[in-house]
């Protein structure tokens, strides 16, 4: 069993890789540190993806996530290099990370980054009566 945090993201191959679905994750326990203060910055992750032909192997996003804990980073910085980290490791058609960072200083931060693979389109959703 894994005890330390990691840089390195895992994958597996996508059991249903004909069919665009959706995976979403929620992680609540996201910290790293200011670079100006060096206090604790604290943020729930939402990922949300549309998996091609990998999909992210959940232990090591968990050690992955934890190994910028005693890293500095601003808010927007982190988001797109966590993105950035997450799509070359699982190539997805689609993906999106929100980072909700809790309030410091009377001031929350919410920072969205988004990823499209080329050529790749949303379905048009289903409006059912």
């Amino acid at each position: 069993m894994a005890t330390q945090p990691s840089k390195i993201l895992d994958t597996f191959d996508n059991p249903q890789p004909q069919r665009d679905y959706s995976i979403r994750i929620r992680m609540p326990e996201f910290t790293c540190l200011c670079p100006k203060t060096g206090q604790p910055d604290f943020a729930e992750l939402l990922l949300e993806y549309v998996p091609d032909q990998k999909c992210l192997e959940l232990e090591s996003l968990k050690l992955y996530i934890w190994s910028f804990r005693d890293e500095g980073a601003f808010h927007e910085d982190i988001t797109n290099r966590l993105l950035n980290d997450m799509v070359a490791a699982a190539e997805p058609r689609f993906m999106r990370l929100t980072a909700d960072f809790k309030v410091r200083g009377g001031i929350y931060t919410l920072v969205t980054a988004e990823h499209r693979a080329p050529g790749w389109q949303a379905p048009t959703p289903v409006v059912l009566p």
